[in-house]
């Protein structure tokens, strides 16, 4: 029972916390809740605007009702017919109390009667005496004050003091209008933001959906599907663009994998196939010649020599394909280790006439793997004999800049097809299977050289003419820079 509760939670919060989920919510919250701030605020204001108005009214009011009184001489008659029932009616118009005030602080008129004939001593009747109007709101009762002083006829003499007390009623009832008017508003808005939310996020999610759908369609060995780039926000298409992207290399991956794999299968079968086939040969023979069978051994024990280069070949790659592959990097002279690869080559091409000639052109010391730069100019140089013709030239030059050193093999070779040239770094490539086979070479040697010039963050170029020969040109850091993981 608990375990499907706690399943039946994680569905729930894989929901709830999902994109789209959390996409509606944002886009909800961020509208609605200024929405009800704005709501208050602009009621807020509403009411305080209709409260500042109601005191004006009440101030004209005022003004009107206590010249009336001045000149009336009202403290005098106290019982005038006119003055009074225009006391009530601004009063009943009010809905509120008007008090009257004679100089000896005893009131002379109360609309609500009960404080009549009796001494009224407060702040603001004190202030009116002085010629001070006070205006107040008591917002706790709702009630808005307002006491003024009233002038005799020569409109220099205080006589009395008018007061009023009237409620806010009125105005909140017309705020309580406007708060419903908003409130139905802000329910059609929250509906509409519902559907727009909803509209909004399942753009978003869909096409991250697609990309998972992908990419579980990736781990399930579908290598060909792809998301559409032109539907979605800016963001959402790039992001399927560069996933597009990935999936291609992806893809073009496994097919090399696929391809080196079946080379690797078809290399490795060769000279075992070959040998097979001598040793089955000697086998079927009684009474072979020494001749024919030291010659039969010879070609075996060269089979042998080349599956076991081939397999050196191909560990090398693996341990350079390795993110924890490393370099033994160290300060060395370029110059030297060049030199010393040619001196230890000259036998090979003095085999076929051909001249080598190593040009520096300056001191170039950098930091490198030296056992790993060694095998990059033999097998640049190594190729250079190979595919040369007899009595050519190889050409090897070292130069440098302020940062980095340039190592240079030109041949009179056969040169390259135009079809190839972007191929050779291939593992098990070769131009020309049937020379290949003849010169020994397995056809990882630039597989290799590439790799090791990549660890040491270099680059290599290849410029090449068929029948005219082949330069190749490597450009490396003086300096490598620490490692690190960081992005």
């Amino acid at each position: 029972m608990k375990n499907k509760l706690l399943h039946i939670w994680q569905i729930i919060r894989k929901h709830i916390f999902s994109i789209q989920c959390m996409t509606a919510i944002v886009v909800l919250a961020s509208a609605f809740i200024p929405l009800i701030i704005v709501k208050g605020i602009v009621a807020d204001r509403l009411f305080a605007k209709e409260i500042e108005q109601l005191s004006t009214r009440l101030l004209n009011t005022g003004n009107m009702l206590a010249a009336d009184i001045g000149k009336n001489g009202y403290f005098d008659k106290q019982y005038d017919v006119a003055i009074n029932a225009q006391i009530e009616q601004i009063s009943y118009n009010y809905s509120g109390r008007i008090v009257i005030v004679a100089a000896d602080y005893v009131v002379v008129k109360d609309t609500y009667i009960d404080q009549e004939n009796k001494t009224l001593v407060s702040y603001e009747v004190n202030q009116a005496f002085h010629g001070i109007v006070t205006n107040n709101y008591d917002k706790e009762y709702g009630i808005v004050e307002l006491t003024m002083p009233i002038y005799a006829a020569d409109g220099t003499t205080i006589t009395g003091v008018l007061m009023f007390a009237v409620p806010d009623t009125l105005e909140r009832d017309g705020l309580k209008y406007v708060n419903n008017i908003m409130a139905y508003a802000c329910d059609i808005v929250f509906v509409v933001m519902i559907i727009a939310a909803a509209a909004y996020a399942f753009a978003i999610s869909r096409p991250l959906s697609k990309l998972a759908e992908s990419i579980h369609g990736i781990t399930s060995g579908y290598m060909d599907k792809r998301l559409d780039e032109k539907k979605g926000l800016g963001e959402i298409c790039v992001v399927s663009t560069e996933v597009n992207k990935m999936l291609m290399r992806l893809k073009a991956l496994d097919d090399s994998r696929q391809e080196f794999v079946s080379n690797v299968s078809h290399e490795l079968k060769t000279p075992i196939t070959s040998i097979k086939v001598l040793a089955d040969s000697l086998n079927g023979q009684e009474n072979v010649p020494v001749e024919l069978y030291k010659e039969f051994m010879n070609d075996i024990v060269e089979e042998i020599d080349r599956e076991s280069q081939i397999i050196n070949d191909l560990l090398s790659l693996v341990r350079m394909d390795k993110t924890s592959a490393e370099l033994n990097l160290a300060p060395q002279n370029i110059n030297e280790l060049v030199e010393h690869v040619l001196k230890r080559l000259k036998p090979i091409a003095a085999e076929k006439n051909i001249e080598l000639v190593l040009e520096s052109f300056r001191p170039v010391v950098a930091e490198i793997d030296e056992v790993k730069m060694t095998q990059v100019i033999t097998n640049l140089v190594e190729n250079a004999i190979k595919y040369n013709i007899a009595n050519g030239w190889v050409r090897v030059s070292v130069n440098a800049d302020h940062k980095f050193f340039y190592l240079t093999v030109a041949d009179s070779g056969i040169g390259i097809p135009d079809d190839s040239r972007d191929k050779i770094f291939e593992r098990f490539y070769r131009v020309d299977k049937a020379r290949s086979r003849q010169t020994g070479g397995t056809g990882l040697g630039l597989a290799i050289t590439k790799s090791v010039i990549l660890m040491h963050k270099g680059a290599i170029r290849v410029y090449s003419k068929e029948g005219e020969g082949s330069t190749f040109t490597v450009r490396i850091p003086l300096t490598q820079a620490k490692k690190s993981n960081t992005l």
